[in-house]
């Protein structure tokens, strides 16, 4: 995390109501030596690393003309970068320990969403690293889960970014049911148990996938516009 206060919380939460022990390391995970370091000290601190979570993340709505490259490259540091350098940095103890790394993605990841290029590319991106590195780890006993959980109240869209790198005035709507981070978490909790590879959490993402994949047009015509706040149009040849 990058914010002190929200780290000393969330132990002091732990501790108290779930008498669980936690290292709370101030960390920006695009920073490679900083991703070294923190997990040097987790490893120090428990004696390695069983679970590796790939949380980190931020968007933005902006249409490709109107966003700044800075933007595009905060972007990818973060949401891709930042993943690929905790995994490497957990990897030789998660290979000792025959761990399992879990990826929070989106439907972003096998489908386009408008006014997000920049997080599409970053999730788009993010399942071909770890879809391949699945393959690469068979037989180390090492499972990689990619988790799309679809829309979840979190701060992610509240601190989305527009075309300048600012902080939107309004945060873009979502479109379908939003889930809470506890039903979100507890369904992860259950799929790392069962070591999924794929733990799609919405409909809405389950229909984008299928859609996207095998039937384009459809989900241009029908699905596109509903995720990206326009009227859908009507559904015709396909």
């Amino acid at each position: 995390d990058l914010q002190q206060q929200a780290l000393d919380s969330l132990v002091q939460h732990l501790a108290d109501h779930h008498n669980a022990e936690a290292l709370g390391v101030l960390c920006d995970v695009a920073d490679a030596a900083a991703v070294e370091r923190a997990m040097a000290l987790t490893v120090e601190r428990f004696g390695g690393i069983d679970v590796l979570v790939n949380n980190a993340g931020i968007t933005h709505r902006s249409s490709f003309a109107d966003t700044e490259l800075a933007v595009f490259q905060r972007i990818m540091a973060v949401n891709y970068f930042g993943a690929l350098h905790c995994t490497k940095a957990a990897l030789p103890s998660l290979i000792a320990r025959s761990g399992q790394i879990i990826v929070l993605s989106s439907l972003s990841g096998f489908a386009p969403l408008l006014y997000r290029s920049a997080y599409n590319s970053s999730k788009h991106a993010l399942h071909g690293l770890f879809e391949t590195l699945r393959y690469e780890l068979k037989g180390s006993g090492v499972n990689v889960m990619l988790v799309c959980p679809g829309f979840t109240a979190t701060d992610l869209r509240k601190n989305a970014l527009v075309g300048d790198g600012s902080v939107a005035a309004q945060p873009p709507l979502a479109m379908g049911k939003v889930a809470s981070p506890q039903d979100v978490a507890e369904a992860i909790y259950h799929g790392a148990l069962k070591r999924r590879r794929l733990l799609v959490l919405s409909n809405v993402d389950w229909r984008a996938r299928v859609l996207a994949r095998f039937f384009p047009r459809l989900f241009e015509r029908v699905l596109l516009p509903r995720l990206s706040g326009l009227k859908p149009q009507r559904a015709g040849r396909f």
